[in-house]
């Protein structure tokens, strides 16, 4: 079958690799209609040192069901379903607590052994996927595959921001960073209920969606003068890092209100960051690192999409076939497009 593999030196290549199998009860094959690549994925081939050459990427996807383990119960032959990036059993405390990222047995789809034991990825034909019970989900047939394959991650990381920050009714929220999670987490914020939505990028073309899609937008530059002015001078209320990286999150610590959370969802680009521990004590801040987690969070998630109140696609820049993979993975890391969507 068809993949893209990792080719070694920060590149990538579309490759004919061996079909999976079947490897245990719980195991499912999936056609894939639709993979995505993400922001995790140009990191993880820039840093490839856990990634062995000829490794299938890709953890986002969504498609039909062809073959189950004797040991699948919740899917059958046809349908169709969307998947969370990474597996976890279902049945440890961890995973009983909704807690799905610490589970034993999670294995992160296509990032090597970046997030634990290796797994191929979905930018590929074909996916085995373990524990397909707890990691797959049925997707209703009014959910386009554009949309529902922002399900796994992106939205769900948005999502995970937003919720696990504790926004309540008519809260400002900043968002650090117009990526593709920065734009949905943004969505996601104004239709939870959100009063004012700041999102601070950068890139002109990625503020001008934000400010389409209902945020108030700003640069770096003017962040703290513009949350100011719409806060009284207190300052942002919830504040997400969708950077990952030291400047996003001291970014976001200089618009956090007293007594506000700063909620990070960012894959860190470096190992360590200085926290202002002298601040964040004096003004009682909150600070969370987020990961989303459609296992948990699915039906919350479905809903914004069925509904209309969120619609992920936005941040789709193109659809191309997976042999053009290598071309839409250098417009994505050289910033031509947000995000990249591959049809099998």
């Amino acid at each position: 079958m068809k993949a893209v593999v990792f080719a070694g030196d920060g590149a990538v290549r579309v490759d004919e690799v061996p079909e999976p199998v079947i490897e245990a009860p719980t195991d499912a094959i999936v056609r894939v209609r639709r993979a995505a690549i993400c922001g995790t994925d140009l990191h993880t081939v820039s840093h490839g040192a856990e990634l062995p050459t000829g490794f299938v990427l890709g953890h986002e996807y969504v498609g039909e069901v062809v073959e189950v383990g004797s040991g699948v119960f919740g899917h059958r032959v046809g349908d169709r379903v969307v998947g969370a990036d990474y597996t976890a059993c279902g049945q440890c405390w961890w995973c009983r607590h909704g807690d799905h990222w610490h589970c034993p047995q999670r294995r992160f789809f296509g990032t090597g052994s970046t997030f634990g034991p290796p797994l191929p990825g979905a930018q590929a034909e074909l996916l085995r996927v373990p524990y397909a019970d707890t990691v797959l989900r049925p997707l209703p047939d009014d959910v386009d595959l554009d949309a529902a394959v922002f399900l796994g991650d992106t939205l769900a990381t948005g999502y995970a921001a937003i919720d696990r920050g504790g926004l309540r009714t008519g809260d400002t929220v900043v968002v650090v960073g117009g990526g593709p999670v920065g734009q949905l987490t943004s969505l996601v914020a104004q239709a939870c209920g959100a009063g004012i939505v700041v999102l601070v990028e950068p890139v002109a073309e990625r503020r001008e969606l934000a400010r389409a899609e209902g945020a108030l937008v700003c640069d770096p530059e003017s962040a703290r003068r513009t949350v100011e002015e719409l806060t009284d001078g207190r300052g942002g209320d919830l504040v997400v890092d969708a950077v990952g990286a030291p400047r996003g999150l001291d970014l976001a610590f200089s618009l956090v209100r007293r007594g506000g959370t700063v909620s990070s969802v960012g894959v860190p680009s470096e190992t360590t960051w200085s926290l202002p521990v002298q601040r964040a004590f004096v003004d009682e801040l909150g600070v969370r690192f987020v990961i989303g987690d459609l296992m948990r969070d699915f039906d919350e998630l479905i809903g914004l999409v069925r509904s209309g109140a969120v619609d992920p696609t936005v941040v789709a820049s193109e659809v191309v076939g997976l042999d053009e993979a290598f071309e839409a993975y250098q417009r994505m890391s050289q910033r031509r497009t947000l995000k990249s969507l591959l049809a099998t």
